[in-house]
């Protein structure tokens, strides 16, 4: 009957309910009190007005220790969708809990050692009691019931003190704790995750049994991986030289994550003990000396992280170091190459000539790299003031300043300009001050959660490594009172019942919506809110009941898009649309999509890719303020929900407002948010095509070209020369033009010359600001040059580029 979820069936159950408690038969008893924990779930407070509790609590003194075992499982059960102490253990109550423990099932016993876990001892005495009781489960055949009995155990060590006795009880938990390691791999793997709990509070139990940890070719990666860590917690001076000749035989394997952890284990290794860094740095140096590319990257990365820990000493790695320059490809490896470069610049006497090498790829260059060839330079000229460092700052200042669309690069490199023109010497203090050395413990995780996660061993929570709370909140724990499953990572409402999703994304949940009755919504709620960008109000959105229904009407029956129908809509093919978000950083959830315009209506065309183990849904989009003032009608995407390996493709509708448009940063660039229920916020960048923001509708006129040109300055005009290229065929060029919507308006023979110029022209959205296009070149011989005026520079310079791209396919360079 406890199994029927209806809340009428709940009367007729009491009854029997109450006479099952007090059955004569235990497993009667044992039953009736799972019961209890059913009708709870249905009815808490029918549960305690008919005394059930107390009832419960009562049985924990039953002669059966299976009905003990059931009882205290019960309160446990409730007791975490209560915030009321149901479950309290008195000194009496104690007692008899150890005493049934060698009695019940195995699993009852993990539930008393469970409840044993949460009682604080009063003194010394009773904390060695409860370990003299508890330690023979620790020889049980249950991996479950030995992680239970430690976890005890390490709990009330805690009451012990300091006291000697402690030595025996840790030489009693190494043996089990070891032979959990024998089992299957999914098995060691969470024993493992437990084990690096455990030797961070208490490394001296498994001090002797290092050789366990060592891993064996037939492992899984993830056990190896795992056997990594704990290796490097337990390193000392006694095993370091046998830890050292493991690490370098595993940066032979073929597993190339598993390579990687290895050598990196090396240099935390050197880290954590001072005395056996030049053990540590020569391994790492005839690693480098294999020449394997992958092995020398990895060496290079974990060198420079033990220069930093140990400034001013083995400086004589560094030549090892700059022979392998040539050979980085990684860009963390390259980005710590160029760190040494900079921080040794002074001893190194070729630093300048290594660093220009570097800055000759500085635009393709990845953005860590350009960050740390940025300070790199500046402290090579802060150290050696000459003029070819000079020269190479002002290159790089000019590069990471001018057209770069990392705010980052930049905000550091105007910082550091202004330091040099204003406080040459300040510009020392600050980046050639004494820094602090890296800590010895930076994997080690904060004492206040450690505590927390030993308390939770042999849960999911010391698996995760994390706290309960972290990713279970308190409506996923009552959730199942509404007859809806528990979802792990929930979006918690917040005070004012609005969830985390509406504050983020700007959705109205409240009956009278968030801008009340009579205030009228505003329709600049932009991405901004996302990024800490603007203070604006986000935009009212209907309640997320409506916007379901209108969702599923949408994707069942769509209709049309800006008054255009879906029909009529040139959609890509999903392989044509470029890779916004990668499933790596979506956590899963892959986007592509391209930004096209018809009509002059500018649609985003987006594909959604699902390789996580969840069901997405829920999907929202919001972009940040751009040039062409481009923003979504409305911020929910009509898709509905996308089930793991499966995909979605949508349109979503886009509207340009002229008050809306930002002239800053590069106009090419539009910063996109997609959020949904079950992943969150993801950020990406899509790339506007030139097509997508000029008008498909109307047709730029002479005069008014005419007029243009001569209104705008000379300032204005963007040029970019082909000297030693033609064109094949200037047919196919034009065509390809006006396919872009930049149509040809006149063509003039320049006198005395072979040199024909091409004017042509469109009309930028949403203003209709003339986009004026002067091609030169000549039938005969080679040369052309392509000039382009706007009335905003920015928007000029893209739309060069974007000419550049069609003309160099219909180009023959001649040498």
């Amino acid at each position: 009957m406890g199994c029927i979820r209806v809340d009428r069936i709940t009367e007729y159950l009491c009854d029997p309910l109450q006479k099952c408690l007090k059955d004569r038969d235990p497993y009667v008893r044992k039953t009736a009190a799972i019961c209890v924990v059913k009708l709870h779930d249905i009815s808490p407070q029918l549960v305690e007005d008919h005394g059930f509790l107390d009832q419960l609590r009562d049985l924990l003194s039953d002669p059966n220790p299976m009905v003990v075992a059931n009882a205290v499982a019960a309160l446990a059960e409730i007791q975490e969708h209560s915030e009321v102490a149901v479950l309290k253990i008195t000194k009496m109550m104690l007692s008899k809990l150890l005493a049934a423990l060698g009695e019940c099932t195995e699993w009852g016993q993990v539930f008393i050692l469970d409840a044993l876990a949460q009682y604080d001892v009063k003194d010394k005495r009773e904390a060695e009691m409860i370990i003299e009781r508890v330690v023979p489960r620790l020889q049980h055949v249950n991996g479950a019931v030995v992680m239970s009995a430690v976890k005890v155990i390490l709990k009330n060590v805690e009451g012990l003190g300091r006291s000697e006795s402690i030595v025996p009880i840790y030489r009693k938990l190494a043996p089990p704790l070891v032979s959990l390691l024998s089992a299957e791999p999914e098995v060691q793997y969470v024993a493992l995750r437990n084990v690096n709990l455990i030797v961070q509070r208490h490394p001296t139990i498994l001090q002797h049994e290092i050789k366990v940890f060592f891993c064996k070719y037939n492992d899984p990666v993830y056990v190896k991986l795992e056997k990594l860590d704990i290796l490097i917690k337990l390193v000392s001076m006694k095993n370091i030289d046998q830890v050292l000749l493991e690490l370098k035989e595993y940066s032979t394997e073929v597993d190339l994550v598993f390579v990687q952890r290895s050598i990196r284990a090396i240099g935390r290794c050197a880290v954590c003990l001072e005395a056996a860094t030049e053990r540590c740095i020569s391994v790492l140096v005839e690693i480098v000396q294999t020449r394997v590319n992958f092995l020398v990257q990895q060496a290079v990365i974990v060198i420079v992280d033990i220069f930093r820990r140990y400034p001013n000493r083995f400086e004589g790695v560094i030549t090892i170091l700059c022979e392998n320059l040539q050979t980085l490809d990684d860009p963390e490896a390259k980005a710590a190459l160029v760190w040494v470069l900079g921080e040794y610049a002074d001893r190194i006497s070729n630093a300048a000539d290594l660093l220009e090498t570097f800055l000759e790829t500085f635009p393709e260059e990845d953005p860590q790299v350009q960050l740390q060839l940025l300070t790199s330079a500046v402290k090579l000229f802060l150290k050696n003031p000459s003029e070819k460092p000079q020269q190479m700052i002002q290159l790089v200042l000019s590069n990471a300043t001018g057209e770069n669309d990392n705010p980052d690069l930049r905000d550091r490199a105007y910082v550091y300009w202004r330091l040099l023109s204003s406080d040459p010497e300040g510009t020392k203090d600050v980046l050639l001050g004494e820094k602090p050395a890296i800590g010895k413990n930076l994997d080690q995780i904060e004492p206040e959660v450690l505590q927390g996660l030993l308390a939770n061993i042999s849960t999911i929570s010391s698996v995760y490594h994390q706290l309960p709370e972290s990713f279970v909140s308190a409506e996923n724990r009552s959730v199942r009172r509404n007859h809806a499953p528990p979802s792990v990572g929930a979006v918690p409402l917040e005070e004012n019942g609005e969830s985390g999703l509406d504050l983020m994304m700007g959705t109205d949940t409240s009956p009278n919506g968030r801008f009340g009755h009579n205030e009228a919504p505003s329709n600049k709620g932009t991405i901004d809110d996302l990024l800490g960008l603007s203070d604006t109000p986000a935009s009212h959105e209907p309640s997320q009941q409506h916007e379901v229904e209108h969702a599923k009407e949408e994707v069942t029956h769509p209709s049309s898009i800006g008054g255009l129908p879906v029909s009529e809509i040139t959609i890509p093919p999903v392989d044509s649309m470029p890779i916004l978000l990668s499933a790596e950083k979506g956590k899963g959830l892959q986007i592509r999509g391209s930004v096209t315009s018809q009509d002059d209506k500018p649609v985003f065309h987006l594909h959604f890719l699902n390789t996580s183990q969840s069901n997405l849904n829920g999907f929202r989009i919001q972009f940040n303020k751009n040039a062409f003032g481009i923003s979504p009608k409305s911020q929910h995407i009509q898709v509905s929900v996308v089930e793991p390996n499966m995909s979605a493709q949508t349109i979503v509708e886009l509207r340009m407002e002229s008050e809306a448009i930002v002239d800053a940063g590069s106009p090419s660039v539009l910063q996109v948010a997609v959020k949904n229920d079950t992943i969150g916020v993801s950020y990406f960048v899509a790339r506007l095509k030139l097509n997508s923001v000029l008008s498909t509708n109307e047709r730029i006129s002479p005069a008014q070209f005419v007029e243009s040109w001569q209104s705008l300055p000379s300032e204005m005009e963007k040029t970019k020369s082909f000297p030693n290229a033609r064109i094949e065929d200037v047919e196919e060029v034009v065509g390809k033009f006006e396919e872009n919507f930049l149509h040809c308006l006149a063509r003039r023979a320049v006198e005395r010359s072979d040199k024909v110029v091409l004017f042509m022209g469109g009309l930028l959205l949403p203003k209709k600001e003339p986009l004026l296009v002067e091609l030169t070149y000549s039938e005969q011989n080679t040369g052309l040059q392509c000039c382009v005026k706007c009335v905003r520079s920015k928007v000029g310079q893209m739309a060069l580029e974007a000419c550049c791209r069609m003309l160099e396919q219909h180009l023959v360079t001649e040498t």
